[in-house]
């Protein structure tokens, strides 16, 4: 996910806290965050993942043009069932694992695995952010049901208006070599 720009409000900060249960004052009220160790109004952890509102192709939101999504019913409203994977030769699986920086690539069934964020410094009210992202890393091990499992890295750094780092995000997707169990 690349987000040209992602500014932060104490509004956003206030509702994501609350969206996740979280009433600590610090991501609320200025006076009490004045006196606190940071001295302003922080974000919570995670809240950089609310940069994907800032981006207009994020897949898993309806979107205004009608056009499917990854919705969260019973039947996601625009997933491509995979196709039983075909052999491959080691430069076709080189490609397949590292053509996605999304997590997982393609082939068999796609499943999000991990995802950890680094944080710099504490995002804050008044930032301006803006992301890159690109690959990390990629590495298989042998599933006892699924066979092959290829796991692959996407690294997203979030910075400053000035440049300076502020959070590296990392998510690790998962492809499995036979398709997920749809029942």
């Amino acid at each position: 996910m690349a987000v040209e720009r992602f500014p932060i409000e104490a509004s956003h900060i206030m509702m994501f806290a609350r969206s996740v249960g979280d009433y600590n004052k610090i991501y609320y009220d200025a006076d009490y965050a004045q006196d606190s160790e940071v001295g302003a109004i922080v974000a919570p952890p995670t809240f950089v993942q609310a940069s994907a509102q800032f981006d207009p192709s994020y897949g898993l939101r309806p979107r205004p043009d009608g056009k499917g999504w990854m919705g969260s019913g019973s039947q996601p409203t625009s997933a491509v069932r995979a196709k039983p994977q075909q052999e491959t030769t080691p430069q076709k699986e080189k490609a397949s694992s590292e053509g996605s920086n999304r997590g997982g690539g393609g082939g068999g069934g796609v499943l999000h695995a991990e995802q950890r964020y680094e944080y710099h410094r504490h995002p804050k009210v008044g930032d301006v952010l803006t992301t890159t992202s690109r690959p990390g890393k990629t590495w298989e091990r042998q599933g006892r049901r699924s066979g092959k499992l290829v796991f692959s890295e996407s690294v997203t750094e979030y910075r400053d208006q000035n440049g300076e780092l502020v959070v590296t995000a990392t998510s690790v997707g998962v492809r499995t070599e036979r398709a997920v169990d749809q029942s």
